[in-house]
C-alpha cells in the first residue's frame, strides 16, 4: 500500500450524529430529500457501507440502519479512531476555516490535536484567506483594514503549509487578473465593514488572494461542484486563466481543488502553466465505481507530476476512508489496465504511483 498524504481536508465532528445529519453530512446536500427516499441510495451511499462498515466490524455492505447502529454503539471516538486509522494516512493537510454551522446541523468540531490523535498521523495547517479576513473585521476600520490582514496572515503563516481560497464560492473564478489598489481596496473595506456578514466584495476577494499569492505558500482554490451555495458555471477553473497568466512569474504553486466536472480544463492548465497543478479531491469519494474512469480523464493531460490526491473529508471520519480507499482503488486499476495494455512499464507505474499518492504533496508543500 503506498505512501498515501491527505492534501486538502477538515475536521471531524466532536460527538454522536443522527441519521439525517448523517445522510446529509455523507453528501453535498443542505435540505432532508423527499419523504420516502434516502441520500444514502447513492455513489456515496454504497461507498460508505462497502468500505466503513468492515472497518467497525461489520460485513462489507451492511444496511445503513445496521452500520449506524454499530457506530452509535462504539462512540464517536472509538468509531473516529477505527475509520481514521482504516484510512491509512500519513499526513493530513487541514484546512480548518470552515465553521459547523454552514452545513447541516451547528456542530462541534475536535482540534487539529485530537484529529492528529485520532489520525496517528501529523496534521499539518492550511489557512482560509476569506475567514482570516471575517475573523479580523471587528478589529479594524477600512483604512487600516488592508495593513491588518497581512499583519494577520503573516502570524499565521509560520505555522502553514498552505493557503486557500473559497472565491468560487463568494464570487466565481472570472476574476480581473490584477492586484486592486491600496484605495480600492480601502473603499471596498468601508462597504464591507459597515454591511458585516461573509466576504464577497470582488475587490476584497482579490486582495486577500494577492495576500495569499504574497506569502509564498501553496494557493488551494476551490474549483468544480461543492454544496449549493455554489454557482457551478462559475466554478470551472478554465475562468482563472488570467489570473494564473498573471502569477506564474511569482512560481507560487496554485493548486486547483476537486475540479470536477471541469477536470479536463484542470488537467490542461496544469500543462500550459508551470506553476498550476491539480487535486483530485472530492471527487474521487463521491464517484463510487465510476472514480477509476474520472481518475483516468484527469490524467489525459495533467503530467504526472502535477497531480495531487486529497479526500476534502469533512465532519464524517467515514469520508476519509472512502476517499482514501476508492483513490487507491481507482489507482490501482487504472495502472492495471495501462500495465495490462503495455502502455506502462512496472518501474513507471511505481514510480507515477509513489509521486501522486505522496511524492508530490511532499515537493510542493515541503512536508
Amino acid at each position: 500500500m503506498e505512501v498515501l498524504i491527505d492534501g486538502h481536508c477538515h475536521l471531524v465532528v466532536h460527538g454522536d450524529i443522527e441519521r439525517p445529519d448523517f445522510e446529509r453530512w455523507c453528501t453535498e446536500a443542505d435540505r432532508p430529500p423527499p419523504p420516502g427516499t434516502s441520500l444514502m441510495d447513492s455513489q456515496i451511499g454504497l461507498a460508505v457501507r462497502r468500505w466503513c462498515a468492515p472497518a467497525l466490524g461489520l460485513d462489507a455492505h451492511a444496511p445503513i440502519d445496521d452500520y449506524l447502529a454499530r457506530r452509535r454503539a462504539l462512540g464517536w471516538r472509538e468509531a473516529t479512531t477505527r475509520l481514521l486509522g482504516a484510512a491509512g494516512l500519513a499526513a493530513l493537510l487541514v484546512d480548518t476555516g470552515l465553521a459547523g454551522d454552514e452545513f447541516a446541523s451547528p456542530a462541534e468540531f475536535v482540534s487539529t490535536e485530537v484529529l492528529a490523535s485520532l489520525a496517528g498521523a501529523p496534521v499539518h495547517q492550511v489557512v482560509r484567506l476569506e475567514r482570516l479576513a471575517e475573523e479580523i473585521a471587528a478589529e479594524t476600520d477600512a483604512a487600516g483594514f488592508a495593513s491588518a490582514y497581512r499583519d494577520a496572515l503573516a502570524r499565521r503563516v509560520p505555522q502553514a503549509v498552505g493557503v486557500k481560497s473559497i472565491i468560487a464560492y463568494r464570487f466565481g473564478l472570472a476574476i480581473p487578473a490584477d492586484r486592486p489598489t491600496e484605495i480600492e481596496v480601502q473603499q471596498a473595506a468601508g462597504g464591507w465593514l459597515r454591511q458585516g456578514g461573509r466576504l464577497t466584495d470582488p475587490v476584497l476577494l482579490r486582495f486577500v488572494l494577492w495576500t495569499g499569492v504574497d506569502t509564498g505558500l501553496p494557493l488551494q482554490i476551490h474549483t468544480g461542484f461543492g454544496d449549493r451555495d455554489l454557482r457551478l458555471p462559475t466554478a470551472d477553473p478554465a475562468l482563472l486563466q488570467p489570473f494564473l497568466a498573471a502569477t506564474e512569474a511569482t512560481n507560487v504553486p496554485v493548486v486547483l481543488l476537486h475540479c470536477y466536472p471541469y477536470h479536463r480544463q484542470a488537467g490542461w492548465l496544469s500543462v500550459v502553466y508551470p506553476h498550476v497543478y491539480v487535486d483530485v479531491g472530492l471527487t474521487m469519494t463521491h464517484l463510487g465505481l465510476r472514480a477509476a474512469a474520472v481518475l483516468a480523464e484527469f490524467l489525459e493531460l495533467a503530467p504526472f507530476d502535477k497531480l495531487l490526491f486529497s479526500t476534502d473529508a469533512y465532519g464524517l471520519p467515514e469520508l476519509y476512508l472512502v476517499g482514501a480507499a476508492q483513490f487507491r482503488r481507482a489507482l490501482d486499476q487504472l495502472l492495471s489496465h495501462w500495465l495490462a495494455d503495455d502502455g506502462i512499464s512496472p518501474v513507471d507505474a511505481q514510480r507515477l504511483a509513489e509521486h501522486i499518492c505522496a511524492g508530490n504533496a511532499m515537493r510542493i508543500y515541503h512536508l
